[in-house]
């Protein structure tokens, strides 16, 4: 298992009250979120994600800089979920730092398959997951099915893939499992094999009705939802 320490919290709560993120959680979320979006490396230090942070949340970006500096070094990289982009020289400051130059980040696959589990990123969530799974190399059977059922999914049941996903994501935040990119369907089932059951004894069933028993099926999860 991998060491506690690196455990990305982007799902952490307050114990009283389940609902609402912590304060870790909330940054890198904030991180992942502003990483998996912006594109210049000039916007993409530590520096400038505070700032944007900051912004998001009405507050002093010198007040969040040394825990979105932590997150960085201590929980993100460490955990493979970002990853150093380069350096951008400095014109002005410390002789030794415009030498090594300011440090920008950027998104692992990994980091890029936590970005699809963020709901802040709203519809950018399910473009960022096709553009990753149609990377996917079709190795086998198994595989090549898992790639073209969940790019089928994206676009006809979004919500549904997007449990699967975070289901996903937690297992690995938690440290249950060590490590989820390259995606494969050893590693998803092995997470999501027992939850998705249900899903596919609904659709196996769904698929065996008759026209006016699927309407009344239909039917009842309008009424529920």
């Amino acid at each position: 298992m991998k060491d506690a320490k690196s455990n990305i919290a982007i799902f952490d709560t307050f114990k009283t009250r389940r609902n609402k993120f912590t304060g870790e959680a909330k940054r890198q979320r904030g991180i992942i979120a502003h990483l998996a979006l912006e594109q210049s490396p000039e916007l993409r230090t530590r520096t400038s994600i505070a700032h944007a942070i900051a912004e998001q949340h009405g507050i002093l970006w010198q007040n969040i800089y040394s825990g979105i500096f932590r997150d960085l070094d201590e929980v993100l990289i460490p955990a493979g979920v970002v990853k150093e982009g380069g350096r951008l020289p400095l014109r002005r400051g410390p002789k030794a730092l415009q030498l090594e130059g300011v440090p920008f980040y950027e998104l692992t696959d990994t980091g890029l398959l936590v970005a699809s589990s963020i709901e802040e990123l709203g519809d950018r969530r399910m473009g960022i997951l096709k553009s990753y799974v149609s990377s996917l190399p079709s190795t086998d059977a198994p595989c090549r099915a898992m790639k073209e059922g969940l790019l089928l999914l994206i676009e006809s049941a979004p919500l549904f893939v997007a449990k699967v996903i975070s289901e996903y994501i937690y297992a690995y935040s938690t440290g249950e499992i060590d490590s989820i990119a390259p995606l494969d369907s050893k590693k998803l089932r092995a997470v999501i094999g027992k939850q998705i059951a249900v899903e596919r004894q609904l659709i196996e069933a769904f698929v065996g009705l008759q026209p006016d028993e699927k309407d009344q099926v239909r039917g009842f999860f309008k009424v529920l939802s």
